[in-house]
């Protein structure tokens, strides 16, 4: 008594092997439509507004040119080309930057390479005490 579905059930002499490959090809085609969709709606995604910006404007009054203090190797203090003393550094900056509301001014603070860093620290801890806090400080290379 033999079966009758030995060559197409995988009866006796037929040997069913199995494909374990994943199909990659509907996987691409939802990509495909899903690039296609954020492609078409990432325009309509953008927020468009009116903006009434008035006109640009030159300034009025112009930018007054900065302080330049150097501090020396021997402790003499400068401001621009005339010298000054630790002491008397707050009420020259003013002079120098015009007098009126001297202290929210830019200053900028210049040391030569060999100067004692307490030395520095007196001239920057002179002008903060003094109300100058916005100053900046200059590394020039010598050559």
């Amino acid at each position: 008594m033999g079966s009758k579905l030995s060559g197409a059930a995988g009866g006796a002499g037929s040997a069913v092997s199995h494909n374990a490959d994943i199909n990659v090809t509907p996987f691409v085609d939802i990509m495909l439509v899903l690039l296609i969709i954020f492609m078409v709606a990432a325009p309509m995604a953008t927020v468009s507004m009116k903006l009434d910006l008035p006109p640009p404007q030159a300034p009025t009054t112009p930018e007054k040119e900065p302080v330049y203090i150097t501090v020396q190797e021997s402790g003499a203090l400068f401001i621009g080309a005339g010298q000054t003393s630790l002491a008397t550094l707050p009420a020259d900056v003013c002079a120098a930057l015009g007098g009126g509301d001297c202290r929210g001014r830019r200053v900028f603070v210049r040391a030569e390479p060999e100067v004692a860093y307490e030395r520095f620290m007196a001239v920057m801890n002179g002008l903060y005490g003094a109300g100058f806090t916005q100053v900046g400080l200059l590394n020039e290379d010598i050559e």
